[in-house]
């Protein structure tokens, strides 16, 4: 049963609507229609008992008390009056409509009213329903009663009657119902379709349209102020993906161009087995680089804020960067270029401590280290300093520096100074250190120098 009842219950939102609406206002009807017909048979029963003690009462006025006998004294129209019609005078028979029979079963009906004395009404059946009713005659001597017959078919047959045309009225008024409802729903879920259309298309393209731009009926305005928040989040999910895809591409590209740089020195001519070795390892050690660059992009990506902030030696960080740019620029200069960038790190403490993983400070000076030797002319130098409540780390070239025009947008994913300088970036490398640090609660900004190179300073806090 609840299989059956769960195929036949409709799916769609106006199709159940429309069940609830159209059941709704057939228990109404069924209600109206057994109260309606209700109320009418009574008042059909109601005119017929009238209409029996009027003729009772007609009858009663034909029979004579006063003397020793009950007489029944003759009327003009006693004919009409006589019809159905029986008198009694101490329990006995005196006058009997001409078609009744002594047994008939309304004698018999008539016979029991008369014994039980008194006004009182019965419906009885002879080839269809009949009412009687009893009326006692008045007077001093003698108990004589009379009792009226009155054919209920015309009654019944008004009362079916209307039962028909209630019913079809009913039927009528349910099939306008139903119409009317699904029609009306129809329509008022015709800006919830749209809106759900529009929304749809939206949230493929990240567009930045909003349903709070048009002015709705309250419970759409609320429902387009939800979509308009999950179209938010929805297009911050997706620039936040898009992002992560060019935060990892870029990261990924300079270990992917050692290991490249390697095969191809390696490849150039036979290697002793130290060669071999050595290639080997800077390999392994870019490979290396690539798995924790995902593991921190991602891990920052996944906002895990109840993970523990961990601390880091600075100065051994920075040079292992230092020693892998040496590293990098080594294989790139041989095969491209004769010159060489120094990469000098210094500081005023080994035991300098920043509250960030080795792993995020790398992901941050990493940047502007690469930025700095892809700029620089022959000297980088990254310096570290603790600093009141945090660590100060200093990334300088000697480079052209940066241009004052372009100063404000330096920080803008995407951008760059000169596109067309000869120097392979994508303008996310700066953007990246700066979310990084600020999502460790440090910051990366430029200090603008009055000589020539840039200094890029990162700030973070102690460990």
């Amino acid at each position: 049963m609840r299989a059956f009842l769960s195929r036949c219950w409709p799916r769609t939102l106006r199709g159940r609507l429309s069940l609830v609406a159209l059941t709704t206002a057939t228990l109404l009807m069924v209600i109206l229609t057994v109260a309606f017909n209700t109320v009418v048979q009574r008042h059909l029963q109601h005119q017929a008992d009238d209409e029996l003690r009027t003729r009772g009462a007609a009858v009663a006025a034909t029979v004579d008390t006063s003397g020793p006998r009950v007489r029944i004294l003759e009327t003009p129209g006693e004919e009409l009056l006589d019809t159905n019609v029986w008198i009694y005078a101490d329990g006995r028979l005196l006058e009997k409509p001409p078609s009744a029979t002594a047994t008939g079963p309304l004698t018999r009906a008539a016979d029991r009213l008369a014994a039980q004395g008194g006004r009182s009404c019965v419906t009885t059946h002879s080839h269809g329903p009949v009412r009687l009713c009893s009326r006692p005659v008045p007077g001093d001597k003698g108990a004589a009663v009379v009792v009226t017959a009155l054919d209920l078919s015309p009654y019944r047959s008004s009362a079916d009657t209307l039962l028909l045309a209630s019913l079809a009225l009913d039927a009528v008024m349910l099939a306008c119902t139903y119409a009317l409802t699904r029609l009306a729903v129809r329509r008022a879920l015709r800006p919830v379709r749209t809106m759900t259309e529009h929304a749809t298309q939206w949230s493929a393209i990240a567009s930045k349209e909003r349903f709070g731009s048009v002015a709705r009926p309250t419970e759409l305005a609320q429902l387009g102020g939800s979509l308009d928040a999950l179209l938010d989040r929805i297009r911050a999910l997706l620039r936040h993906e898009q992002q992560l895809t060019r935060e990892l591409s870029h990261e990924l590209r300079n270990p992917l161009a050692r290991i490249i740089a390697e095969l191809d020195w390696w490849q150039a001519r036979p290697r002793s087995a130290a060669d071999t070795r050595t290639t080997h390892e800077a390999i392994a050690d870019a490979a290396q680089s690539m798995r924790t660059i995902c593991d921190t992009l991602l891990d920052d990506a996944r906002d895990g804020a109840d993970a523990a902030p961990g601390t880091s030696d600075v100065l051994p960080v920075l040079r292992r960067l230092a020693d892998r740019a040496a590293t990098t620029e080594k294989v790139t200069t041989e095969k491209v270029t004769t010159e060489k960038v120094e990469v000098i790190v210094t500081g005023q403490d080994d035991g300098l401590s920043a509250g960030v993983p080795d792993a995020l400070l790398e992901r941050i000076v990493s940047p502007l280290l690469d930025n700095a030797v892809r700029h620089a002319r022959a000297r980088v130098e990254i310096r570290a300093r603790a600093r009141p409540g945090g660590v100060r780390v200093d990334v300088t070239d000697d480079g052209p520096g940066v241009p004052a025009s372009f100063a404000p947008q330096l920080f803008q994913p995407g951008r760059r100074a000169d596109p067309g300088d000869g120097h392979d970036g994508a303008g996310l490398g700066l953007p990246l250190s700066r979310r990084l640090a600020r999502s460790a609660g440090g910051e990366v900004h430029h200090e603008e120098r009055h000589g020539s190179g840039a200094t890029f300073v990162v700030s973070l806090p102690a460990g």
